[in-house]
Protein backbone atom coordinates (compact mmCIF):
# COMPACT_ATOMS: atom_id res chain seq x y z
CA UNK A 1 0.00 0.00 0.00
CA UNK A 2 1.82 3.40 -1.23
CA UNK A 3 -1.03 5.67 0.41
CA UNK A 4 -4.11 5.72 2.63
CA UNK A 5 -6.05 7.94 4.40
CA UNK A 6 -8.99 10.16 3.20
CA UNK A 7 -11.42 7.71 5.47
CA UNK A 8 -14.75 10.03 5.20
CA UNK A 9 -18.39 8.52 4.91
CA UNK A 10 -19.72 9.32 1.40
CA UNK A 11 -23.30 8.59 -0.10
CA UNK A 12 -24.43 6.72 -2.69
CA UNK A 13 -24.01 10.08 -5.03
CA UNK A 14 -20.26 10.29 -3.79
CA UNK A 15 -21.72 13.13 -1.47
CA UNK A 16 -20.63 13.48 2.23
CA UNK A 17 -23.09 11.94 4.46
CA UNK A 18 -24.97 13.82 7.00
CA UNK A 19 -23.03 14.56 10.06
CA UNK A 20 -24.23 12.60 12.23
CA UNK A 21 -23.17 9.42 10.47
CA UNK A 22 -19.81 11.38 10.12
CA UNK A 23 -19.68 11.74 14.08
CA UNK A 24 -19.96 8.50 14.73
CA UNK A 25 -17.84 7.75 11.83
CA UNK A 26 -15.08 9.79 13.56
CA UNK A 27 -15.32 9.00 16.81
CA UNK A 28 -14.89 5.10 15.64
CA UNK A 29 -11.44 6.27 14.14
CA UNK A 30 -10.11 7.90 17.01
CA UNK A 31 -11.12 4.76 19.27
CA UNK A 32 -9.66 2.75 16.71
CA UNK A 33 -6.64 4.43 16.95
CA UNK A 34 -6.35 4.26 20.57
CA UNK A 35 -6.61 0.74 20.97
CA UNK A 36 -3.84 -0.19 18.82
CA UNK A 37 -1.81 2.80 20.85
CA UNK A 38 -1.70 5.05 17.49
CA UNK A 39 -2.00 8.39 18.20
CA UNK A 40 -5.96 9.55 17.70
CA UNK A 41 -5.45 12.81 15.75
CA UNK A 42 -4.14 11.57 12.43
CA UNK A 43 -7.13 8.97 12.57
CA UNK A 44 -9.56 11.94 12.60
CA UNK A 45 -7.89 13.84 10.52
CA UNK A 46 -8.42 11.13 7.51
CA UNK A 47 -12.32 11.47 8.35
CA UNK A 48 -12.44 15.14 9.52
CA UNK A 49 -12.05 18.07 7.44
CA UNK A 50 -12.21 20.26 9.86
CA UNK A 51 -8.91 19.09 11.41
CA UNK A 52 -5.89 21.41 10.84
CA UNK A 53 -2.64 19.63 10.07
CA UNK A 54 -0.36 21.35 7.89
CA UNK A 55 2.41 19.61 8.54
CA UNK A 56 1.43 16.78 7.50
CA UNK A 57 -0.16 18.56 3.49
CA UNK A 58 -3.12 18.36 5.43
CA UNK A 59 -4.57 21.84 6.03
CA UNK A 60 -7.92 22.59 7.43
CA UNK A 61 -10.49 21.61 4.81
CA UNK A 62 -8.50 18.68 3.62
CA UNK A 63 -8.84 15.11 4.81
CA UNK A 64 -5.22 13.63 5.97
CA UNK A 65 -3.97 10.60 3.38
CA UNK A 66 -0.52 9.62 4.13
CA UNK A 67 2.39 8.19 2.16
CA UNK A 68 4.23 4.76 3.62
CA UNK A 69 6.73 6.71 4.72
CA UNK A 70 4.65 9.42 6.70
CA UNK A 71 2.64 6.47 8.41
CA UNK A 72 5.51 4.98 9.31
CA UNK A 73 6.73 8.32 10.34
CA UNK A 74 3.58 8.98 13.04
CA UNK A 75 3.67 5.21 13.93
CA UNK A 76 0.94 4.65 11.78
CA UNK A 77 2.80 1.41 10.18
CA UNK A 78 5.65 -1.19 11.28
CA UNK A 79 7.49 -0.82 7.77
CA UNK A 80 6.90 -1.75 4.22
CA UNK A 81 7.86 -4.30 2.53
CA UNK A 82 8.22 -5.11 -1.21
CA UNK A 83 6.62 -8.92 -1.39
CA UNK A 84 5.25 -11.83 1.05
CA UNK A 85 9.07 -13.30 1.46
CA UNK A 86 9.95 -9.93 2.64
CA UNK A 87 6.58 -9.99 5.24
CA UNK A 88 7.16 -13.16 6.36
CA UNK A 89 10.88 -12.66 6.92
CA UNK A 90 9.71 -8.75 8.81
CA UNK A 91 7.50 -11.29 11.57
CA UNK A 92 9.40 -14.15 11.81
CA UNK A 93 7.72 -16.28 10.25
CA UNK A 94 9.55 -17.50 7.69
CA UNK A 95 9.64 -21.61 6.59
CA UNK A 96 5.33 -21.36 6.94
CA UNK A 97 3.03 -22.81 4.89
CA UNK A 98 1.52 -20.55 2.78
CA UNK A 99 -2.18 -21.11 1.38
CA UNK A 100 -2.54 -19.11 -1.88
CA UNK A 101 -6.85 -19.07 -2.19
CA UNK A 102 -7.82 -18.08 -5.90
CA UNK A 103 -11.37 -17.01 -7.08
CA UNK A 104 -13.26 -19.89 -9.00
CA UNK A 105 -15.26 -19.83 -11.52
CA UNK A 106 -18.18 -19.67 -9.84
CA UNK A 107 -17.05 -17.04 -7.26
CA UNK A 108 -16.46 -14.50 -10.62
CA UNK A 109 -19.79 -15.32 -11.69
CA UNK A 110 -21.71 -15.06 -8.25
CA UNK A 111 -20.15 -11.20 -8.12
CA UNK A 112 -21.03 -10.63 -11.83
CA UNK A 113 -24.67 -12.04 -10.97
CA UNK A 114 -24.57 -9.64 -7.96
CA UNK A 115 -24.20 -6.76 -9.66
CA UNK A 116 -27.23 -3.90 -9.05
CA UNK A 117 -27.38 -3.72 -13.09
CA UNK A 118 -27.92 -7.44 -13.78
CA UNK A 119 -29.96 -7.93 -10.55
CA UNK A 120 -32.49 -5.85 -12.04
CA UNK A 121 -32.18 -7.17 -15.90
CA UNK A 122 -32.69 -10.69 -14.32
CA UNK A 123 -35.86 -9.79 -12.11
CA UNK A 124 -36.90 -7.82 -15.41
CA UNK A 125 -36.84 -10.98 -17.64
CA UNK A 126 -38.35 -13.28 -15.06
CA UNK A 127 -41.14 -10.90 -14.42
CA UNK A 128 -41.66 -10.47 -18.12
CA UNK A 129 -41.01 -14.21 -18.94
CA UNK A 130 -43.85 -15.41 -16.56
CA UNK A 131 -45.91 -12.90 -17.39
CA UNK A 132 -45.72 -13.76 -20.84
CA UNK A 133 -46.38 -17.21 -19.94
CA UNK A 134 -50.22 -16.52 -18.59
CA UNK A 135 -50.96 -15.60 -21.89
CA UNK A 136 -49.39 -18.83 -23.91
CA UNK A 137 -50.85 -22.37 -23.91
CA UNK A 138 -48.81 -24.74 -21.21
CA UNK A 139 -45.82 -23.93 -20.29
CA UNK A 140 -43.20 -22.68 -22.86
CA UNK A 141 -40.01 -20.95 -23.25
CA UNK A 142 -41.11 -17.51 -21.80
CA UNK A 143 -41.76 -19.44 -18.77
CA UNK A 144 -38.73 -21.26 -18.92
CA UNK A 145 -36.28 -18.39 -19.24
CA UNK A 146 -38.11 -16.58 -16.31
CA UNK A 147 -37.28 -19.69 -13.87
CA UNK A 148 -34.15 -19.69 -15.37
CA UNK A 149 -33.22 -15.93 -14.10
CA UNK A 150 -34.98 -16.43 -10.90
CA UNK A 151 -32.30 -19.22 -10.29
CA UNK A 152 -29.24 -17.31 -11.47
CA UNK A 153 -30.21 -14.47 -8.98
CA UNK A 154 -30.42 -16.75 -6.12
CA UNK A 155 -27.35 -19.18 -7.61
CA UNK A 156 -25.54 -15.66 -7.27
CA UNK A 157 -26.50 -14.20 -4.03
CA UNK A 158 -26.49 -17.77 -2.13
CA UNK A 159 -22.74 -17.70 -3.09
CA UNK A 160 -22.05 -14.88 -2.56
CA UNK A 161 -23.00 -15.36 0.98
CA UNK A 162 -25.50 -12.78 0.44
CA UNK A 163 -28.85 -14.72 0.84
CA UNK A 164 -29.20 -17.72 2.51
CA UNK A 165 -31.57 -21.26 1.26
CA UNK A 166 -34.48 -19.76 3.78
CA UNK A 167 -34.74 -16.77 1.32
CA UNK A 168 -34.99 -19.48 -1.52
CA UNK A 169 -37.51 -21.29 0.22
CA UNK A 170 -39.24 -18.86 1.45
CA UNK A 171 -39.68 -17.07 -2.39
CA UNK A 172 -40.93 -21.22 -3.48
CA UNK A 173 -43.77 -20.85 -0.72
CA UNK A 174 -44.86 -17.64 -1.85
CA UNK A 175 -44.93 -18.79 -5.53
CA UNK A 176 -46.85 -21.87 -5.28
CA UNK A 177 -49.38 -20.06 -2.99
CA UNK A 178 -49.59 -17.38 -5.79
CA UNK A 179 -50.00 -20.23 -8.15
CA UNK A 180 -52.45 -21.66 -6.37
CA UNK A 181 -54.43 -18.78 -6.07
CA UNK A 182 -54.61 -18.60 -9.66
CA UNK A 183 -56.32 -21.99 -9.36
CA UNK A 184 -58.65 -21.67 -6.92
CA UNK A 185 -59.50 -17.73 -6.88
CA UNK A 186 -60.10 -16.59 -3.36
CA UNK A 187 -57.70 -13.39 -2.76
CA UNK A 188 -56.20 -14.20 0.14
CA UNK A 189 -53.57 -17.27 -0.62
CA UNK A 190 -52.52 -15.16 -3.51
CA UNK A 191 -51.57 -11.90 -1.69
CA UNK A 192 -50.13 -13.46 1.12
CA UNK A 193 -47.93 -15.85 -1.59
CA UNK A 194 -47.07 -12.81 -3.79
CA UNK A 195 -45.95 -10.84 0.13
CA UNK A 196 -43.89 -13.68 0.78
CA UNK A 197 -41.92 -13.84 -3.13
CA UNK A 198 -40.93 -9.79 -2.63
CA UNK A 199 -40.00 -10.00 0.82
CA UNK A 200 -37.54 -13.09 0.21
CA UNK A 201 -36.38 -11.05 -2.86
CA UNK A 202 -35.80 -7.42 -0.67
CA UNK A 203 -33.41 -9.99 1.85
CA UNK A 204 -32.16 -11.63 -0.97
CA UNK A 205 -29.61 -8.82 -2.24
CA UNK A 206 -27.08 -6.62 -0.95
CA UNK A 207 -28.98 -3.75 0.04
CA UNK A 208 -33.06 -3.49 0.39
CA UNK A 209 -33.23 -0.20 -1.09
CA UNK A 210 -31.76 -1.34 -4.22
CA UNK A 211 -33.80 -4.58 -4.53
CA UNK A 212 -36.87 -2.54 -3.64
CA UNK A 213 -35.63 -0.38 -7.01
CA UNK A 214 -34.93 -3.37 -8.44
CA UNK A 215 -38.45 -5.35 -8.40
CA UNK A 216 -40.55 -1.88 -8.30
CA UNK A 217 -38.54 -1.66 -11.96
CA UNK A 218 -39.12 -5.78 -13.02
CA UNK A 219 -42.84 -5.38 -11.95
CA UNK A 220 -43.44 -2.22 -14.35
CA UNK A 221 -41.97 -3.84 -17.23
CA UNK A 222 -44.00 -6.81 -17.05
CA UNK A 223 -47.25 -4.67 -16.61
CA UNK A 224 -46.58 -2.44 -19.72
CA UNK A 225 -45.45 -5.89 -21.70
CA UNK A 226 -49.03 -7.28 -20.94
CA UNK A 227 -50.51 -4.40 -21.56
CA UNK A 228 -49.10 -4.12 -24.86
CA UNK A 229 -50.08 -8.67 -25.81
CA UNK A 230 -53.94 -7.65 -24.47
CA UNK A 231 -54.01 -4.35 -26.47
CA UNK A 232 -52.36 -4.81 -29.50
CA UNK A 233 -51.86 -8.49 -29.82
CA UNK A 234 -55.43 -9.25 -28.71
CA UNK A 235 -53.77 -11.91 -26.45
CA UNK A 236 -56.14 -13.25 -23.74
CA UNK A 237 -54.95 -14.88 -19.80
CA UNK A 238 -54.80 -18.73 -21.36
CA UNK A 239 -54.40 -19.46 -17.77
CA UNK A 240 -57.89 -17.98 -16.81
CA UNK A 241 -59.58 -19.69 -20.25
CA UNK A 242 -59.65 -22.60 -17.78
CA UNK A 243 -61.53 -21.39 -15.20
CA UNK A 244 -64.47 -19.59 -17.43
CA UNK A 245 -66.90 -21.39 -19.15
CA UNK A 246 -67.09 -20.43 -22.17
CA UNK A 247 -69.86 -22.67 -24.42
CA UNK A 248 -73.14 -20.93 -25.07
CA UNK A 249 -76.26 -22.98 -25.89
CA UNK A 250 -77.05 -21.34 -28.76
CA UNK A 251 -79.44 -22.29 -31.65
CA UNK A 252 -76.22 -22.16 -34.27
CA UNK A 253 -74.48 -25.17 -31.87
CA UNK A 254 -77.72 -27.06 -31.73
CA UNK A 255 -79.09 -25.75 -28.60
CA UNK A 256 -82.95 -24.74 -28.20
CA UNK A 257 -84.91 -24.40 -25.45
CA UNK A 258 -88.38 -25.22 -26.76
CA UNK A 259 -89.39 -25.94 -30.66
CA UNK A 260 -90.98 -23.11 -32.52
CA UNK A 261 -94.01 -24.74 -34.35
CA UNK A 262 -94.42 -21.82 -37.06
CA UNK A 263 -95.48 -25.28 -38.95
CA UNK A 264 -98.93 -25.32 -37.23
CA UNK A 265 -99.91 -21.45 -38.26
CA UNK A 266 -103.27 -22.29 -40.18
CA UNK A 267 -104.36 -25.57 -39.50
CA UNK A 268 -107.06 -26.84 -37.59
CA UNK A 269 -108.05 -28.91 -34.04
CA UNK A 270 -110.37 -29.64 -31.71
CA UNK A 271 -109.89 -28.58 -28.37
CA UNK A 272 -110.00 -31.24 -25.43
CA UNK A 273 -110.06 -29.18 -22.91
CA UNK A 274 -111.85 -26.07 -22.16
CA UNK A 275 -109.51 -23.34 -22.97
CA UNK A 276 -109.58 -20.72 -20.11
CA UNK A 277 -107.27 -19.70 -21.65
CA UNK A 278 -105.35 -22.16 -21.83
CA UNK A 279 -105.59 -26.03 -22.66
CA UNK A 280 -105.36 -29.05 -24.67
CA UNK A 281 -105.94 -29.10 -28.71
CA UNK A 282 -105.44 -32.08 -31.36
CA UNK A 283 -104.22 -31.57 -34.46
CA UNK A 284 -103.10 -34.34 -36.82
CA UNK A 285 -103.42 -36.37 -34.06
CA UNK A 286 -100.91 -34.84 -31.80
CA UNK A 287 -102.06 -33.28 -28.49
CA UNK A 288 -100.31 -29.56 -28.58
CA UNK A 289 -100.75 -26.98 -25.39
CA UNK A 290 -102.49 -23.76 -26.90
CA UNK A 291 -104.17 -20.70 -25.40
CA UNK A 292 -106.93 -18.85 -26.87
CA UNK A 293 -106.82 -15.06 -27.97
CA UNK A 294 -107.97 -14.75 -24.31
CA UNK A 295 -111.91 -15.39 -24.60
CA UNK A 296 -113.23 -18.63 -22.88
CA UNK A 297 -113.65 -21.78 -25.83
CA UNK A 298 -115.33 -25.05 -24.44
CA UNK A 299 -114.24 -28.89 -25.46
CA UNK A 300 -114.62 -30.28 -28.21
CA UNK A 301 -114.37 -26.88 -30.19
CA UNK A 302 -113.15 -26.56 -34.38
CA UNK A 303 -110.04 -24.13 -33.83
CA UNK A 304 -107.57 -22.91 -36.35
CA UNK A 305 -103.75 -21.80 -35.12
CA UNK A 306 -103.47 -17.83 -35.97
CA UNK A 307 -100.14 -17.14 -34.24
CA UNK A 308 -97.03 -18.75 -32.81
CA UNK A 309 -94.67 -16.99 -30.31
CA UNK A 310 -92.14 -20.27 -29.35
CA UNK A 311 -93.71 -22.43 -27.32
CA UNK A 312 -97.38 -19.83 -26.84
CA UNK A 313 -99.39 -21.21 -29.47
CA UNK A 314 -102.42 -18.82 -29.95
CA UNK A 315 -105.67 -20.43 -31.34
CA UNK A 316 -108.81 -19.11 -32.60
CA UNK A 317 -113.01 -20.73 -32.45
CA UNK A 318 -113.99 -21.46 -36.17
CA UNK A 319 -117.36 -20.82 -36.01
CA UNK A 320 -119.77 -22.64 -37.71
CA UNK A 321 -123.41 -20.90 -37.36
CA UNK A 322 -124.48 -19.08 -40.44
CA UNK A 323 -124.00 -15.48 -40.73
CA UNK A 324 -120.99 -15.00 -37.73
CA UNK A 325 -117.59 -14.42 -38.84
CA UNK A 326 -114.30 -16.33 -37.28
Amino acid sequence: MQQWGAAQIIDLNGNAASEKANSAWIKNMQAAAESANRNPLYARAMADASADLPEMNSPKGKLLTLTANEAYQVKYSDGTVQNLEELLAETGLEGSDVSTVHETFFDKLARFLTNPVVVTLLLTIAALGLAIELFSPGFGVPGTIGIISLTLFFFGHIVSGLAGFETLILFIIGFVLLITELIVPGGVLGVIGGALMVISLLFAGKSVVHMAYSIIIALAIAIIGMVILVKFFGKNLHLFSKLVLKDATTSEEGYVSNVNRIDLIGKEGITLTPLRPSGTVLINDERIDVVSEGNYIDADKKVRVIEVEGSRIVVREIKEKEGEKE
